[in-house]
């Protein structure tokens, strides 16, 4: 089974918007595929979809719920900086790291530029 790292954009995404995004969590949800989370990416989640989306506070706290029951919780344990233009996506390399995740999942330009995160991809196709 593979395991991925979500960042909190992907997160959002699908509990906003549904598409792609929520095929992911679904994929998880019936046991395809393994994400891992941690108490960074949970907090990022509840914090952009109260202030940008304005979602009520019970409906914030299912959503984390959704994601914990979910996801294989990590408490990553070194602290990490390697993404110069947004320290706080440190956190998200920190949690696949913890988790030995083969991929970090996401939409943030930061880290896809990032050449020495996105790896070689000699896996075309997949």
């Amino acid at each position: 089974m593979r395991s991925v790292t979500l960042d909190s954009n992907v997160y959002i995404s699908a509990l906003q918007f549904g598409g792609k995004p929520m095929q992911l969590l679904d994929m998880a949800i019936n046991g395809e595929i393994e994400i891992a989370v941690s108490r960074p990416i949970i907090t990022e989640v509840g914090r952009v979809l109260e202030k940008k989306f304005h979602w009520p506070e019970q409906d914030i706290e299912d959503a984390k719920v959704l994601i914990i029951t979910t996801a294989k919780w990590v408490e990553p344990k070194v602290t990490l900086a390697v993404v110069k233009d947004d320290p706080d996506d440190d956190r998200i390399v920190e949690c696949a790291v913890e988790s030995g995740s083969e991929a970090i999942i996401t939409n943030d330009g930061d880290l896809l530029r990032d050449e020495k995160l996105r790896g070689d991809r000699d896996d075309e196709g997949s």
